[in-house]
């Protein structure tokens, strides 16, 4: 079994997942051990930098910039989603892969209900390509 995530980095970041709700904030406590545990699983991520984005508790690859920035928040329809940068091309090649396993948010967001069980296996796979996305047609 993988370590838990480590203890939120900074006070913001930890303020910002008081502030959800307790349903939606367990689902995304859920997303946010995926993050941590996939990236310690998948070589040449390196360290992973938690921090603020447009509010969002988001994820970075700072040492190696071998990912593109994650961002873990609360679509307007409700439930908890996980963002990534829109003009990446990852929300369509994973809806390619798995047409119905998930609710996709345009091309930037996998969109989630709070009594929904996560699909780990896509969704680890998702991260991973997420946090690998710039080493695409090199060696990953």
């Amino acid at each position: 079994m993988p370590d838990p995530a480590p203890p939120f980095q900074n006070a913001q970041v930890a303020a910002a997942f008081a502030g959800f709700p307790t349903g939606t904030r367990a689902g995304l406590l859920v997303l946010r051990d995926m993050i941590f545990a996939t990236a310690d699983e998948t070589p040449l991520v390196g360290r992973i930098e938690e921090t603020l984005k447009w509010g969002q508790p988001a994820y970075l690859t700072p040492d190696s910039k071998s990912g593109t920035t994650i961002r873990l928040g609360v679509p307007k329809t409700g439930g908890f989603a996980l963002y990534v940068h829109c003009q990446t091309t990852l929300v369509s090649e994973h809806r390619s892969l798995f047409p119905t396993d998930f609710t996709y948010g345009g091309n930037r967001a996998l969109l989630f209900d709070e009594k929904q069980v996560l699909p780990k296996a896509p969704l680890r796979l998702f991260i991973r390509n997420a946090l690998t996305y710039h080493l695409k047609g090199s060696q990953k």
